[in-house]
């Protein structure tokens, strides 16, 4: 992380996105740039996902993986356009399309699962990104991903 970087806490995040928990899978960005930024969810046995997927073998589904490096890629739009809350309180951000997944390691109870984001357009309206998921530096899945930013 840059030197005197500005780091999103949760409740900056929740001031951005309309998700809460349980589907907030956005614990802080450490990084908003023009050309995308970092941020992470830090995993534990207290997800409810947990209870179901999978008894004795718990491990994240990598559709919420996408999910959270949408939410991610997302806040940092919004927040490198410097997403005004009273402007923006009526908007919402999309899926439009997902390609390209790749799940490539499990993530479990203890990870922290951190996010990249590469905008590779960001034209204020719609948003195509490439982000990845990795614990340890190791890739747990990556995708391109295109968003819309929408009326509610």
């Amino acid at each position: 992380m840059p030197e005197n970087a500005e780091v999103f806490d949760v409740l900056d995040i929740m001031k951005h996105l309309p998700h809460r928990y349980p589907f907030l899978l956005v614990d802080r960005v450490t990084e908003v740039g023009e050309k995308g930024g970092k941020g992470f969810k830090n995993v534990t046995i207290n997800e409810e996902f947990f209870q179901g997927h999978f008894p004795g073998r718990p491990i994240m589904p990598g559709v919420l993986m996408l999910e959270g490096i949408a939410q991610c890629a997302g806040y940092i739009a919004m927040k490198h356009a410097g997403a005004d809350q009273e402007k923006n309180k009526d908007k919402i951000i999309f899926f439009m399309m997902i390609d390209k997944v790749k799940f490539r390691r499990p993530v479990v109870p203890g990870d922290r699962l951190d996010y990249e984001i590469e905008f590779i357009k960001n034209s204020g309206r719609i948003i195509k990104f490439k982000g990845k998921a990795s614990v340890n530096g190791e890739t747990a899945t990556e995708a391109e991903m295109t968003a819309m930013l929408a009326d509610k």
